[in-house]
């Protein structure tokens, strides 16, 4: 089968299509083929060995996609033929995956596979920011950086399902089109947000503020918080590490959370289950939404990863996986 494999720690360019073996399983696991397979941050990252999780070279990239089920345990509920998103944190840019039946989620026909590829990092990420980690309650305002990237779509299609508002940062009026289109209440570009966001609150601020960029906006984010307000750090694309001057937590009681769903998900292995025991009837009756993914031919997965990296990307990318040529 092709497959893409990172041959070195060189960033997108040591991306290399290649033909691999097939998966060998004993029947435990679930085999499926791949439609498609959703490129993230995370992978970005693993081409200079800057992720938290270092692999072994050459490794196969990517972590979720979806395609048809081609054999599945006794007793597991799948079946072949059956349309699935996965979870492949051994990769999953390759033609055919053999995964853990609790790391397999039957999508609804709401979700075509193509969407459903780079659905679950996203959104789960999403939900567990909200939901687990900041605690939302349905009417509260949520801000959300990066609000035109996959995982700030995300955001706003899971803020906007939970009954949520939001204010959609961006970088350029092109991208704001963009949160609009994704249920976002209303949009600022990043460059002032904090001024504009206490004029659209009536100077109140916003209950939670959803970070995955960090750097130097950290700290309006936190001015932006209203009393008892929560910021989720979610990561850094923007380079940066920021730090917290804590008397402001204490002055203004507002909370500082980090949300790594991949770490949380290690320590308790049921908790992606339990998501998608929640998002899957939302999906199935058109409350949440998944928009279709820019897709890429496997061949070109670096110049997918190009796009995260020179932030030209907006909402989720994936990698086309059907050619079998």
């Amino acid at each position: 089968m092709r497959a893409a494999q990172l041959t070195e720690h060189a960033g997108p360019a040591a991306v290399r299509v290649t033909d691999i073996p097939e998966p060998v399983t004993d029947g435990s696991l679930v085999v499926v083929d791949l439609h498609a397979a959703g490129v993230s941050f995370p992978d970005l990252l693993q081409t200079t060995g800057a992720y938290q999780t270092v692999r072994p070279l050459p490794c196969v990239l990517g972590a979720e996609g979806a395609g048809i089920v081609r054999s599945a345990p006794e007793g597991s509920g799948l079946v072949a033929g059956q349309s699935v998103a996965v979870l492949a944190v051994t990769g999953s840019w390759q033609q055919t995956v053999a995964v853990p039946e609790q790391m397999v989620f039957p999508l609804p026909d709401s979700v075509s596979p193509t969407a459903g590829a780079g659905m679950l990092m996203n959104y789960f990420t999403a939900h567990f920011a909200l939901d687990e980690r900041a605690r939302c309650r349905a009417g509260e305002t949520v801000l959300v950086h990066g609000a035109a990237g996959g995982l700030g779509v995300a955001a706003l299609q899971v803020a906007a399902a939970l009954g949520l508002e939001t204010i959609a940062v961006v970088g350029t009026e092109e991208k704001a089109a963009v949160a609009k289109a994704n249920r976002a209440t209303h949009t600022v570009l990043a460059d002032g947000f904090k001024d504009r966001v206490l004029e659209l609150t009536a100077g109140r601020g916003v209950d939670i503020v959803l970070d995955p960029v960090g750097g130097d906006r950290f700290t309006d984010s936190l001015r932006s918080l209203a009393p008892g307000g929560r910021a989720v750090v979610l990561g850094f694309t923007g380079g940066s590490i920021p730090t917290v001057k804590v008397n402001r937590l204490l002055l203004n009681n507002i909370s500082v959370v980090g949300a790594g769903w991949g770490e949380y998900l290690r320590t308790v292995p049921d908790y992606a289950g339990r998501q998608w025991a929640t998002l899957e009837p939302l999906l199935r009756d058109g409350t949440l939404v998944v928009p279709e993914p820019t897709l890429y031919p496997l061949d070109e997965a670096s110049s997918a990863l190009l796009s995260l990296e020179n932030r030209s990307a907006t909402g989720k990318v994936a990698l086309d996986l059907t050619s079998r040529d």
